[in-house]
């Protein structure tokens, strides 16, 4: 059976599914190995990669060529794709050159537009929809994608430079955060998001569907942990609220002794958690979902449909 490698280079962590089409599975494939390597490509801000990420990024990407040459994935079945950094970043065509050269590995930088769709392609294999507007987010490093979709048709997407990091280095000055640095983010995002309220008004929602990032520290701090082949876990209102309560009036060194809380997300899930409490003051959300499921996996189902 065929195999596929999809590499997803985001802001904060370089991700990896191997895949295989197996036609017996729901989705028409199944995982075969997964990784994740945090590169932090931001860290210097999202203008350019500084000189450690660039070289953590090259050697998250020798890592991941090892693991496809196990496999034995032919080069057309490698899907690598580059997002928010990787489009700001002045020096990202030098880093792309660097992979190529030291990989073979050539990957393409898509489109906010472009990765919402993979993203929504992604969640509709894991998460089951109800008939009503649905709102899909999937919070990274340097953007956020919204997707509103009804029974599994999306309506409308758009890509927000509004990612946990640049949210970050552009408020998060004091420790633990300020409650007029709350007051500058919540600002910052009723004035960039305009155009995501506007659509909200015209379709109201009760639901949103959190892929992977931040939601996935949600519902690995609130809920027991599953069993490998659940799709997506819920997150009940009470439950955000409760966790947002103990999480942005906590400094960063207790932070740091949370065991579950992952080390790499210890830094931005204060911003990231007001952000999501902003879109649930606005939605009023009643029903939060996050779905396991996000660009890889859609970039997967393309492959698949591409393949039949």
């Amino acid at each position: 059976m065929r195999k596929c490698a999809i590499l997803d280079l985001g802001t904060n962590i370089f991700h990896l599914l191997i895949a295989q089409a197996d036609a017996g599975q729901p989705n028409g494939w199944r995982p075969l190995q997964r990784d994740r390597v945090p590169v932090h490509l931001a860290e210097e801000g999202i203008e350019r990669i500084g000189p450690a990420a660039f070289q953590r990024g090259l050697e998250a990407l020798r890592r991941f060529r090892r693991q496809i040459l196990e496999h034995n994935i032919a080069s057309h079945d490698i899907r690598a794709f580059g997002t928010a950094a990787l489009r700001t970043a002045e020096n990202a065509p030098e880093f792309l050159q660097a992979v190529e050269q030291e990989t073979g590995i050539r990957p393409e930088i898509i489109t906010g537009q472009r990765e919402a769709e993979l993203i929504f392609k992604g969640v509709r294999q894991a998460v089951p929809f109800p008939e009503e507007n649905v709102l899909i987010i999937d919070i990274g490093g340097g953007s956020v994608e919204f997707i509103l979709a009804q029974a599994e048709q999306a309506s409308w997407q758009q890509s927000f430079p509004v990612g946990t990091t640049v949210l970050y280095h552009r408020f998060h000055k004091s420790d633990p955060i300020a409650p007029e640095e709350i007051a500058a983010l919540r600002g910052y995002l009723e004035e960039t998001l305009t155009a995501l309220w506007a659509i909200l008004k015209e379709a109201p929602t009760h639901t949103l569907v959190g892929a992977a990032g931040a939601f996935d520290t949600l519902d690995e701090m609130l809920n027991p942990p599953q069993t490998p082949s659940a799709l997506y876990g819920y997150i009940s209102r009470e439950g955000f609220e409760r966790l947002y309560a103990r999480l942005v009036p906590s400094t960063l060194a207790e932070r740091s002794t949370w065991a579950d809380l992952k080390p790499e997300r210890r830094q931005t899930i204060v911003v990231g958690m007001v952000l999501i409490q902003h879109l649930l003051e606005h939605t009023q959300a009643r029903d939060i979902y996050a779905s396991k499921y996000s660009l890889k996996e859609g970039a997967v189902a393309e492959w698949i449909a591409a393949s039949s």
